[in-house]
């Protein structure tokens, strides 16, 4: 793992299953926070070209083709923007990191936990985040915040897919409770803001 001075900002990851409201906890974050936002797949210029490949409407990447088009947006977004910005001081919040790879390409597309772990540990350099805040919502609301939206190709996928996507991120917070908070995401925005802060809070402190 990447070492910290005392100068260095903190990483924070903003997960869970599409329609869980993290993209607008992580906005929120970030600005409450004076961090850095940021996400994942395409928050570069690289990154862009290679969520077209894995979201668009092009052919569809076999799973292990997914898993390391992941990893090379990640490790552009590592090197590009969230390394600088903690090396810097910044704190950084990102929607969506390394918990992302796990919980779609090793639960949901069954690759396993053991198969991808030295993939992104090379792709983020080591650079795990201070803690992932997982927003738990059921399955139901998930696909009903999506309804009115175009779905991409991992949206898209069956019930099955995301049920597992779903059962490895508690897995992942289970097993890893000192750098995992897990916040109810079915309260309104404000409350989900306030509980998501609190985490950070109590955790991490504040910047500064």
């Amino acid at each position: 793992m990447t070492e910290r001075t005392g100068s260095r900002g903190r990483l924070i990851a903003l997960e869970g299953v599409d329609g869980c409201g993290k993209s607008t906890q992580a906005r929120l974050l970030g600005a409450q926070l004076g961090a850095l936002y940021t996400f994942e797949p395409g928050d570069t210029e690289l990154g862009a070209a290679v969520r077209a490949l894995l979201l668009g409407p092009g052919p569809a990447p076999s799973a292990r083709t997914e898993a390391l088009l992941m990893a090379a947006d990640r490790a552009q977004h590592v090197d590009e923007l969230i390394e600088p910005a903690l090396a810097g001081g910044q704190w950084v919040v990102t929607d969506r990191y390394s918990g992302s790879s796990f919980a779609y390409q090793a639960w949901g597309r069954r690759l396993g936990v053991a198969a991808l772990a030295p993939v992104l540990e090379f792709a983020t350099g080591g650079l795990a985040a201070d803690l992932s805040i997982l927003l738990e919502v059921p399955a139901a609301l998930a696909r009903e915040r999506l309804g009115g939206s175009d779905p991409d190709r991992l949206e898209g996928q069956g019930p099955d897919f995301h049920a597992r996507v779903a059962e490895g991120y508690r897995e992942l917070a289970r097993s890893d409770p000192d750098r995992w908070a897990v916040v109810d995401g079915t309260a309104d925005i404000g409350a989900v803001a306030e509980a998501v802060a609190a985490a950070v809070e109590f955790r991490l402190g504040r910047p500064g």
